[in-house]
């Protein structure tokens, strides 16, 4: 259809076409075309088995999008396309099948219990094969008329039907059909006086006869597994089974009668709560019945190939669902891959945005839009097909003045969008409009806060325009759109328009709300989830707008760092360059001290400095970049460094005193000040983490059981605090004491380090564990490649430190193999790792452990005798030779 507006906007309107576009969901179709398609052609193809319950499924297609992206109309559409040619949109084309469907389209919204949610889907199915096939599906019938005399006793199905709101012009069919299907059965068993009589007894006679190998019988209800359910209590869980049976008997329908069902299921979210009992169900009938095409539509994605629910549903995974992990709009699958299953509905994918401007306006077929503008359009439209709109008509605007449009004009909101957009809000909700626009996403109390209100009801209201979407499994469930967000936030045309003043008060507003939000939060227990989500939101707004009190930020950036979990907090980029602002330098501050997880510690310094450099830091935050580079310092071999800095911090008497006075004597020990380690550790406490320091000292000293218990104790009170990073760190600690004396137990420990370090991003301790499985694995062929490979990781990670650990590992091995020249190569190594003096006792160890005289006078002090210690590392070394000499 020709775009009237454009076609009056130049005096050359023969210069180009111009069509509509954004109202036939044209790929939607293409996808339900192709999939169908392929389900016809599996279905038909000799091999198919409708009992064959192995077999993956790919009978099944998922829309999915945000509330009032249009999927019902979609499934509508889809139905009226396949019920009639005549209803089918020219622009969708024909499909390629010629075999008869039967659409089923039921809206799960209507349901009100678990139990008759699913009774309501089975039997709209057969009601609607009662009205379209005219005849009887035996061993189903005789099965679901048994299951409604136990399940609804005197309660006739016809008067059930019309009371669930499911009624239509074959309501009366079923019924009739039901009773049909049973004299049948009593025919073929040659038992006529069982029509009329109770369902269970005819029922008994069917099972009797299968198991008999009847012949008649097994012609009219011969599944392999009929028997069986039929002998089941005929309950919600049977019922549940039983489309296995319909499914057999639509494969025994001759050849003029064959139909292909396609169920419709819409408002699957409902059927979706956190139990999936409902849920669990529906899959059952889709699995079951591998001959119907089902399509779904619901506000998120199927999660059945997700190995995650093993045990909520019946069949999960990807081998079980293939076509389920993938999100493709457009099923054009390469060859060997399966097509995409998952369909996303609202805004346009950036494929469509540039599918439609390309072809919008054309000149002799070609794009009058050129590639780099529809790029440039594409990624500021979000997907927002009123703003693509708006920009071809932005296009044209320029064209008329004489010059050729450039991507750079369409850097921009439009007017008109927020004109439309604010055209039927009331001004509280406009008003409220514009404070979330401040946020990422929010609920009802932030929105009500940020705006400066004192009812929840606007906010309510602002939830019901189709502009907010909801994710009702996110931490604030309602966001706006982006590209409105873009518009709003970007307003100097609009009458009631806010200065720089209200979005600087309405940016206060938002702070201080999601500082409650935390604060309210945290007094119910600690949770990293709104801890970072506040920071994250909390550090944008300070930034933007140049708050300068940071408020709740401070205490909430020391909860972020104190339990070393590590959760990415980057921000949208700052065009402004170097910070100068607090909250700049805050931001860069945290973002640094994240990531150097994964940068050269070099780099950490060179960060934390620049931010230190600035002076933007309150003292509070600046001991905490003091701290940290302290700590990069202790990790770059750069001992003296790391010294001055953990003792300016401790001097300060701040909130990171008793971590610095960790640190400290963490160095003392790594220079090989035992005693002095020692003598700190009392007064270090929890916040101090006084086992994991005391932990450290026993280990190196070979004292395993008190390295054990040290590191245990620490686990424990970890625990006690919710600390999750510390817990992890406690536990490859205790792997590595166990790993010396006791390689069983140590594969144990470290199976649950791993486990506790998922997902808390502490690259050295991931590392550190490495190294522990190189010392369980002491004695055994390999270790000395797998030395090689974790030098490399170490170098990469800009953590030198643990090259040491390394070659400790390397030596405990050799002396453990009685493999001198390899280990007078570890011991040389380690002594020129250890020349600056940290970890030089790492050196001593390697003599102890293989009964060799230190060459010259140790500088390490320990906390018992040097003999006491050189006794029990060689005692190690020889309890590992024994245990291999057994296992050998």
């Amino acid at each position: 259809m020709a775009d009237l507006r454009t076609l009056f906007s130049s005096n050359d309107p023969a210069g180009y076409d111009a069509v509509e576009a954004f109202t036939d969901r044209q790929h939607q179709w293409v996808a339900v075309a192709a999939a169908l398609g392929e389900h016809l052609q599996r279905v038909a193809g000799p091999g198919f088995d409708v009992e064959d319950l192995e077999s993956p499924r790919t009978n099944v297609i998922m829309f999915h999008g945000v509330g009032g992206a249009g999927k019902s109309t979609l499934l509508r559409k889809i139905e009226a396309a396949l019920t009639a040619a005549e209803d089918r949109p020219d622009q969708w084309g024909a499909p390629t099948w010629t075999q008869r469907l039967l659409p089923i389209r039921i809206d799960l919204s209507r349901s009100a219990s678990t139990g008759s949610d699913y009774e309501r889907v089975l039997l709209t199915i057969r009601l609607a094969l009662a009205g379209d096939l005219g005849r009887t599906l035996p061993s189903f019938d005789v099965a679901l008329r048994n299951y409604w005399e136990v399940a609804h006793p005197g309660e006739p199905l016809d008067e059930y039907i019309r009371r669930t709101g499911i009624a239509g012009k074959v309501t009366n069919m079923l019924p009739g059909q039901l009773q049909a299907g049973v004299g049948e059965i009593a025919a073929a068993l040659q038992l006529p006086g069982l029509v009329g009589s109770a369902a269970g007894q005819l029922t008994s006679a069917l099972v009797t006869a299968l198991r008999e190998r009847h012949e008649r019988a097994q012609a009219l209800a011969g599944a392999a597994r009929t028997a069986a359910l039929l002998e089941a209590v005929p309950d919600l869980e049977a019922l549940s089974y039983y489309p296995h049976l319909l499914a057999w008997d639509l494969a025994q329908l001759p050849a003029k009668k064959q139909v292909t069902p396609v169920v419709l299921l819409d408002t699957f979210e409902d059927a979706a709560d956190r139990h999936r009992d409902l849920e669990r169900l529906l899959q059952r009938l889709v699995w079951l019945m591998p001959n119907v095409f089902f399509i779904l539509a619901g506000r998120s994605r199927l999660q059945w190939a997700d190995p995650a629910l093993h045990g909520q549903l019946d069949w999960t995974g990807p081998i079980a669902w293939p076509g389920l992990g993938s999100t493709r709009t457009v099923p054009a699958p390469r060859t060997g891959e399966h097509p995409g299953r998952q369909h996303l509905i609202g805004d346009l994918s950036p494929e469509d945005c540039e599918t439609h401007l390309a072809r919008r306006l054309t000149v002799e077929g070609r794009p009058l839009i050129d590639a780099g503008i529809r790029a440039a359009i594409t990624a500021r439209s979000h997907g927002l097909p009123l703003h693509l709109d708006l920009a071809v008509s932005r296009f044209l605007e320029i064209r008329r003045t004489g010059r050729t449009p450039v991507a750079s004009d369409f850097d921009c909101s439009f007017p008109a969008l927020l004109a439309r957009t604010l055209s039927d809000l009331t001004a509280e909700e406009r008003h409220l409009l514009r404070s979330v626009s401040l946020l990422d996403a929010w609920d009802l109390d932030l929105a009500t806060r940020a705006a400066g209100l004192t009812q929840q009801a606007p906010a309510r209201r602002l939830t019901e325009r189709p502009l907010i979407s909801e994710n009702v499994y996110g931490l604030w469930p309602y966001h706006l759109h982006r590209a409105i967000r873009t518009a709003v936030r970007e307003d100097t045309h609009s009458e009631d328009r806010w200065t720089d003043t209200d979005w600087h008060q309405a940016a206060t507003r938002a702070l201080a709300a999601l500082g409650e939000q935390w604060t309210a939060a945290t007094a119910l227990g600690p949770s990293r989830l709104i801890l970072v989500a506040c920071l994250r939101q909390g550090l944008r707004l300070a930034r933007d707008h140049r708050l300068a009190d940071l408020a709740w930020l401070t205490d909430a950036a020391y909860a972020y760092t104190d339990d070393s979990v590590w959760e990415p907090l980057t921000l949208p980029a700052d065009t402004t360059g170097a910070p100068d602002t607090p909250a700049d330098a805050l931001a860069e501050l945290l973002t640094t001290i994240t990531r150097r997880q994964h940068e050269h510690r070099q780099r950490t310094v060179e960060r934390l400095s620049e931010v230190l450099d600035s002076g933007l830091l309150p003292p509070e935050l600046n001991e905490m970049a003091l701290y940290y580079r302290a700590k990069a310092y202790k990790d770059l071999d750069q001992g003296a460094a790391a010294r001055a800095g953990m003792r300016q911090v401790a001097d300060t008497d701040g909130r990171l005193a008793p971590k610095a006075r960790r640190g400290l004597a963490n160095l003392a020990r790594l220079a090989g000040d035992f005693p002095t380690a020692l003598a700190a550790v009392p007064a270090l406490g929890w916040k101090g983490r006084h086992h994991r320091v005391l932990g450290d000292i026993r280990w190196s000293e070979a004292d395993t059981d008190l390295a054990v218990a040290a590191f245990e104790a620490g686990r424990t009170e970890a625990e006690q605090h919710g600390a999750a990073g510390e817990r992890a760190m406690m536990q490859v600690r205790l792997a590595l004491a166990v790993s010396f004396a006791d390689p069983a137990r140590a594969g144990d420990e470290l199976a649950l380090a791993h486990q506790l370090l998922e997902g808390l991003d502490q690259r050295s301790n991931t590392l550190l564990a490495l190294v522990v499985a190189l010392i369980k694995d002491a004695g055994i062929p390999g270790v000395t490649d797998r030395a090689q490979g974790l030098h490399a990781e170490i170098e990469a990670a800009g953590l030198p430190f643990l090259h040491r650990f390394v070659e400790l590992a390397l030596a405990f091995h050799h002396a453990v193999r009685g493999e001198d020249q390899a280990l007078a190569a570890a011991i040389d190594r380690l002594r020129t790792l250890t020349d600056a003096g940290d970890f030089a006792y790492f050196t001593d160890i390697a003599h102890f452990m293989a009964a060799l005289p230190l060459p010259g006078p140790s500088t390490t002090r320990w906390t018992t005798s040097e003999d006491h210690v050189r006794s029990s590392w060689r005692g190690l070394v020889q309890a590992r030779q024994e245990h291999l000499r057994a296992e050998n």
